[in-house]
Parts: structure tokens; C-alpha cells; sequence
């Protein structure tokens, strides 16, 4: 099996960033990079499974990248969580923000804050294997509840 690159390490070593404490980001700073990253592996996925129209390929993804779906994964995942997860998905969940979701509860939305600050501190921290797999069982249990 081919062994992956760590995306986030072959960037700061392409664009020449700077080492930075993770600790130091602050939990927005981590969702806003975890927002994206979330994006992106249910935008790969969604892709991957065959090539159809734009609103097909939306549709698929809303399914799952919306704050109220990833409430749902946030409270499907919380037991799931190693303790430095947990504390992480706290620390952004708990977070003041300055705008909400249009379509969600704020319930909802600090819930899919939380799971994006840690989606966002694993991507950065180079854990993208468990990043992935969080993702890929979160997509797992809400497709459960739908089919259920």
C-alpha cells in the first residue's frame, strides 16, 4: 500500500512556514483550517464514488458538511474521542464567535465549531490518518440514523 504525505508538512516545508506551538491557535484559528480540511475529505469521497452532476455532488455533500450534520457526528463521536480529542473539541465547541450558522441551531453550530477546531488541530498536527477516520465514521453513523 502506498504511503501517504503529510500535506500540512509539505506546505510549510514548500512555502517555507514557520514552526508554531499549536497551543498557541486559537480554537477559531483551528476550525477555520478545519473547516476546510472537513471539506475537503467529504468533497474527495463524495468525488471519488463516480463522477455525476454538480447538484448531485452538492446534495452528497451537504449531507455531511453542514452544522448541523456535524452536530450530529460531534455527538455521535464524543465517545469515541482520546482525552487530548476531547479537550480540543471543548476548547472550540466552548468558543465565542461572532456570526452563527443560517440554518442551524447555536447549539448546533458551537457543537460543529468544536469538531472543526479538532479536525483542524489534527490536520495541523499531522495526524491526518485520525483525522480521516474520525470523519470517515462520523459519515458512517449519520448515514446509520438516515437509513435507520
Amino acid at each position: 500500500m502506498a504511503q501517504g504525505i503529510d500535506l500540512y508538512k509539505e506546505l510549510k516545508k514548500d512555502f517555507d512556514l514557520k514552526e508554531v506551538d499549536i497551543r498557541t491557535y486559537s480554537p477559531l484559528s483551528l476550525a477555520y483550517i478545519g473547516d476546510c480540511v472537513f471539506d475537503l475529505v467529504v468533497r474527495s469521497y463524495v468525488v471519488g464514488k463516480g463522477n455525476t452532476s454538480n447538484n448531485n455532488l452538492h446534495r452528497e455533500t451537504t449531507r455531511y458538511v453542514s452544522a448541523r450534520a456535524q452536530s450530529v457526528m460531534a455527538d455521535d463521536l464524543i465517545n469515541e474521542m482520546t482525552e487530548e480529542e476531547l479537550a480540543v473539541y471543548k476548547r472550540g465547541k466552548n468558543s465565542k464567535t461572532a456570526s452563527g450558522a443560517k440554518n442551524a441551531s447555536p447549539t448546533e453550530y458551537h457543537k460543529a465549531t468544536g469538531i472543526e477546531a479538532l479536525m483542524g488541530y489534527l490536520y495541523l498536527t499531522g495526524q491526518t490518518e485520525r483525522m480521516v477516520a474520525l470523519i470517515k465514521r462520523g459519515m458512517e453513523l449519520t448515514d446509520e440514523r438516515i437509513n435507520s
